[in-house]
Parts: C-alpha cells; structure tokens; sequence
C-alpha cells in the first residue's frame, strides 16, 4: 500500500453518528470521552463526546489505520486541527434529520478542508435510502463548487463506514500513482 500516515478524522454535527461509525469499524475497545451532554438546545442525546473517540481497524494487507473522533460542538472547534495533524482524509457526517443540515454541512466542509482536500461526506439519519435526499446535498455542493463523494450512510453500519474509508484511502493511492 502506498500510505505513509494512518489516520483517519470522523468530523461532523453533534448527533450524527461519529461515536457510533468508529464503534462500527473499531477492531479494538474504542476509547471515549463521553460527558453528560449540556447542549439540549442543539440535540437531546443525553451524552456528547467532549474529547476525542478513539479506534483502530486493521485492512487486509494488515494496515492499521487509526480512527479518531471530534467532539460536534463548536466550543471545542480548536480540538479539530489538532486531532486533523498527520490525518490521512476527514470523512464528515451530517444528520440529516437536523433542519440546519445544510448549514451543518457548510459549516464542518470550511472547518476541515483547511486541515485535508481528501475529504468523504456521510448523511447519517436518512429513514430510507432515496437517491433523492442526496441530490439536496449534490445540489448543494455543486452550487458552492464543491466536489466530495457524498452518501447517504447508517454509522451503525460496519459496511457503510467502512465505504467511506477506502474512498478515502483510494483517493490517496490515486493522487500518489498520479504524482509518479
């Protein structure tokens, strides 16, 4: 495998599932720093990450890639770029089911693509998966002239996280064949 740096950021919205998809893709015990969540106004999930999540998974070719989680809330914003250093691509989740997703969605993408280009967007929270709910968001992206893989994901779901993370890593590998 061409990679040099093994670690992969699970940014996003408060709620969408960034604690769960690591749990998801974890081959370890994941490592937390859940609090009593104080921020009902924003989501009425009774405890938040306020730290980082911690995980590992190990690829086929006996890669281990670490798997670290952000807390959502932008009163620990300044946590992101330091969780991001050495960071081998951001996946991004966005609940769907929050009416400022689209907002969220701006918000997390100008956040972390100052800390990586390599960047996948997951919309977590989507009760069926209609082609349609992602056009809002392709829509979205191709008004604000953004180019990220986007899909609609279930973080619960090992196979749907782990989608996310080798379009991450393909996109490595690709820009590292271009390069040569």
């Amino acid at each position: 495998m061409i990679l040099h740096q093994y670690k992969i950021v699970f940014g996003g919205s408060m709620g969408a599932g960034k604690s769960a998809a690591i749990k998801a893709l974890s081959d370890i015990p994941v490592v937390e720093t859940e609090a009593i969540n104080t921020d009902i106004n924003r989501h009425s999930k009774y405890s938040t990450t306020v730290g980082i999540d911690y995980g590992e998974i190990v690829l086929e070719d006996d890669t281990k890639i670490g798997l670290y989680g952000t807390p959502g809330q932008d009163r620990f914003d300044f946590m992101w770029s330091i969780v991001c250093k050495g960071a081998i691509g951001v996946s991004i989740l966005i609940d769907h089911s929050c009416a400022n997703r689209l907002q969220d969605l701006q918000s997390y993408i100008s956040a972390f693509e100052s800390h990586s280009q390599n960047i996948v967007i997951g919309i977590t929270h989507v009760d069926q998966h209609d082609e349609q709910i992602l056009k809002i968001y392709r829509d979205w992206m191709s008004l604000h002239h953004y180019s990220y893989p986007i899909f609609a994901i279930d973080a619960r779901q090992k196979d749907d996280v782990l989608l996310m993370v080798e379009v991450l890593i393909a996109s490595i590998e690709t820009h590292a064949i271009a390069m040569v």
